[in-house]
């Protein structure tokens, strides 16, 4: 029977700290990066022209249709065979990443604008209001309610998401947890204590996620 020991890992603790770190830090950087191209992307589809429109749906196809980690595996393998110019794989995960979960962004934020009935802009315009004060006043306080549950789950995933940049070696948790278990021999503890981590940052933000959305339902 296999017999459970931790002792040894505790040796290795700072390793894991470092790798939760620079998860943490690629998840916010790249909710940050997506939600700055998802707005650039949902604008172009609900901008009216037809080219602008293609660009930013074709762009959404490809990164919603295909999986993070091929994506992963072609910025940081094949790109640079195609620009002629090597990219660091700290660059090409951050790049990677947002422009993974910008795609979805886009739809949820396309979503949230396109849910509010067209009536509204339409009484807005009536009264002298331009579009954008339409849009500003009336449209998006509207749909930001209605963003905010599929904001914050996709947000949630797009921690889980970074587990998958420690194939191109960036030292994550998931590339940390690899490396200890590379040093001690212990798989079992060395990933028991990975997604013991990854739980203790997922399970509050979860049940935060879990409230708001209950408290938007009661104000509605």
């Amino acid at each position: 029977m296999y017999r459970w020991d931790f002792s040894v890992i505790w040796q290795y603790w700072d390793l894991f700290m470092y790798g939760l770190w620079l998860t943490v830090v690629y998840t916010f950087g790249s909710i940050v990066l997506g939600v700055l191209i998802g707005l650039l992307v949902c604008a172009a589809r609900l901008s009216g022209w037809m080219i602008f429109s293609l660009i930013a749906r074709t762009y959404q196809e490809i990164f919603r249709c295909t999986p993070l980690l091929v994506q992963l595996l072609w910025f940081y393998y094949a790109f640079p065979l195609l620009v002629g110019i090597s990219i660091d794989n700290r660059v090409a995960a951050m790049l990677t990443l947002s422009l993974y979960v910008g795609a979805f962004y886009a739809e949820i934020f396309r979503g949230g604008i396109l849910s509010i009935d067209r009536g509204q802009r339409e009484a807005a315009a009536a009264i002298g209001m331009s579009n954008w004060q339409a849009m500003r006043r009336i449209v998006m306080p509207q749909a930001f309610k209605r963003m905010l549950p599929a904001f914050i789950n996709q947000s949630v995933i797009q921690f889980k998401n970074t587990s998958l940049v420690s194939v191109i070696s960036v030292a994550d948790l998931a590339y940390m947890a690899a490396v200890v278990n590379g040093q001690t021999y212990r798989p079992l503890e060395s990933y028991t204590v990975m997604a013991a981590l990854y739980i203790a940052v997922l399970f509050p933000l979860t049940q935060i996620a879990d409230w708001i959305e209950r408290r938007l339902r009661v104000s509605d």
